[in-house]
């Protein structure tokens, strides 16, 4: 029981780049057609708004405007569980428990009428469906209650993944969590983790910047800089990963090392050009990170 509260508090640190991990943000944007972005064969349709609403949000860190395409796609793409996962999402980085029950609920609900139609995607977004409600339970009424939601969560999983075990958005998003895991439980290792991550989840740049998080975590520096520069490449627009390569700076400098934390120090004032983009919550602690680095360099 012990093990599965700290499995699910580790969980909701990481809870809006979840959702991140479902689709491969495309480099281009695209009104008007809806594509599968992880397959080329058995390709699957989701609604053109709910991927314009993961560009903006995961491609150019803009929570705003990502709102507003799923406010739109709630209406039109109302079948698509990605989409009411988003919004769910969204909720929690703003802390709006009630919302975040209704599409939670949501998720779930789309999710399970589309097992008998697509049993991969439906069992994955079950699972994921699961993991909202027990975020709303954690939430409300504490670890415990949590624990029923947190056992269907990996019992969908490991549905989906019997269907499909190679498959690159199932192996994205279960690949996040097994890393997630490997970094907060003593005796993990993570090298399964990232060598799953990295042989069959997609897109590349999420991929990276799941395995530079997992780095950091393991206070490996180098390789923590080396996977999050090859995301800021890919993403050089989204303020989260220059946020992401201030907080590995920082880690990384030591008392003595006024250079490293004079760069996270310009990485963290990078991040917050972009803080209307951002949930509030994110820019607060933006600006307690850049605080804490600036304190350091002057003493």
């Amino acid at each position: 029981m012990i093990t599965l509260i700290r499995k699910f508090t580790k969980f909701k640190l990481y809870f809006p780049l979840l959702f991140a991990l479902t689709l491969i943000l495309i480099s281009s944007f695209n009104f008007s057609l809806a594509a599968d972005p992880f397959r080329n064969l058995n390709a699957k349709n989701i609604g053109a708004n709910t991927q314009v609403a993961f560009e903006l949000l995961f491609q150019q860190g803009n929570y705003p405007q990502a709102k507003e395409k799923l406010i739109v796609a709630d209406q039109n793409e109302s079948n698509e569980p990605l989409a009411h996962a988003l919004r769910a999402s969204l909720a929690y980085t703003d802390q709006d428990w009630p919302t975040l029950k209704i599409y939670g609920d949501k998720t779930l609900e789309t999710a399970t009428n589309l097992i008998n139609q697509e049993p991969l995607r439906g069992n994955l977004y079950a699972a994921v469906g699961h993991f909202l409600q027990g975020a709303y339970n954690f939430y409300q009424e504490g670890p415990i209650s949590a624990i029923p939601k947190l056992q269907q969560v990996f019992e969908y999983l490991d549905k989906a993944e019997k269907i499909a075990p190679n498959d690159p958005e199932l192996n994205l998003i279960k690949g996040y969590m097994d890393l997630l895991l490997a970094t907060s439980l003593p005796f993990s290792n993570a090298e399964d983790a990232l060598q799953r991550l990295q042989s069959y989840g997609a897109p590349e740049y999420l991929v990276n910047r799941g395995i530079a998080i997992a780095y950091r975590d393991l206070k490996k520096y180098d390789l923590a800089l080396e996977y999050v520069n090859q995301a800021l490449k890919s993403t050089p627009n989204n303020p989260e990963i220059y946020y992401l390569k201030a907080q590995i700076l920082y880690q990384k400098a030591k008392p003595d090392n006024r250079s490293l934390f004079r760069q996270s120090i310009d990485h963290f004032q990078e991040a917050l050009k972009k803080a209307d983009q951002l949930p509030k919550a994110t820019v607060k602690q933006i600006k307690f990170e850049l605080n804490n680095a600036e304190k350091k360099l002057n003493n």
